[in-house]
């Protein structure tokens, strides 16, 4: 990476948990590390799944730490942010 987009990506190779899921490349993105498409349940567009107690699982979702992740998350968090608007 030059730079010029080293907003859009960090990967944290010192993290205890790096690489945090199963079939990352060398080019985990960690930006991400909590995805702001949680909030969206079912919307986020994700491979999630959800376990018997109920609780949203993203273990098997490599996109927010995916090379095209940054894109995909900017084109929803609008989403996101209209979720949290006061009606």
């Amino acid at each position: 990476m030059d730079g010029s987009n080293s907003y859009r990506f960090f990967s944290n190779t010192e993290c205890e948990y790096f690489p945090c899921h199963k079939g990352g490349d060398e080019d985990f993105n960690c930006l991400f590390c909590y995805c702001p498409l949680y909030a969206l349940g079912d919307k986020c567009g994700g491979n999630y799944e959800y376990l018997p107690d109920g609780v949203k699982s993203c273990m098997k979702c490599l996109i927010p730490h995916s090379s095209k992740g940054y894109d995909y998350i900017m084109s929803k968090i609008g989403e996101v942010i209209n979720s949290a608007k006061k009606e």
